[in-house]
């Protein structure tokens, strides 16, 4: 970690609960009432300069007391650097929105929400942006089911999207994906030695 970015961080101050240099790119961990707060700072930093967002994505860590944790992933065109912001939720208390530091938030917000549940305020537009409107649940929880009960079609006669109960016409079923040279050679062989005897 360079000497700007090192000072950078620093002056964080109590926004500030966690520096892993050990990380590529290097993480800091922030309280979540302090993410504009922070993200203004690296974003108006004369030397640093973390102009562009590349992406807010989440992580559900279920077996934690405190379950999900959010990623701001920040890049620096001028100096070449990145840098990774993460805040810890409960995937129930709002995230304030960065929309107004980072105007490309919009779309990435809606989909943390969408996919986990994450709320975030001051959000002008927070509705699903991958699933149907009529969808329950959030996808990448780690509780959801890895199957659903409806499934949605279009039919070509009405004109629409039609939701359907989902009919399974056969049973789960196990394959063997082993080749026959992969942990039956012993069979293989024993075989080829009876043909050959008889």
């Amino acid at each position: 970690m360079n000497d700007s970015l090192e000072a950078l961080i620093s002056s964080l101050g109590p926004d500030l609960q966690k520096v892993d240099k050990t990380t590529h790119p290097t993480s800091i961990v922030v309280f979540p009432a302090s993410i504009v707060r922070v993200l203004m700072l690296l974003r108006g930093h004369p030397q640093m300069k973390f102009l562009q967002l590349i992406d807010i994505t989440g992580i559900d860590y279920s077996d934690q007391p405190i379950r999900y944790q959010l990623v701001y992933h920040l890049l620096s065109h001028s100096t070449n650097k990145r840098l990774m912001v993460k805040l810890w939720t409960d995937g129930s208390t709002s995230i304030p929105s960065v929309i107004n530091v980072f105007p490309n938030a919009n779309w990435y917000e809606r989909e943390v929400w969408d996919m986990f549940g994450i709320p975030f305020d001051n959000h002008p537009d927070l509705r699903r942006i991958l699933c149907d409107y009529n969808f329950t649940g959030h996808p990448l929880r780690k509780d959801f089911p890895l199957s659903g009960y409806n499934e949605v079609a279009f039919n070509q006669e009405s004109g629409k999207v039609e939701y359907k109960n989902l009919d399974l016409e056969q049973p789960f079923r196990k394959f063997d994906f082993l080749s026959p040279w992969e942990g039956q050679w012993e069979d293989l062989l024993k075989k080829e030695k009876e043909a050959h005897q008889g």
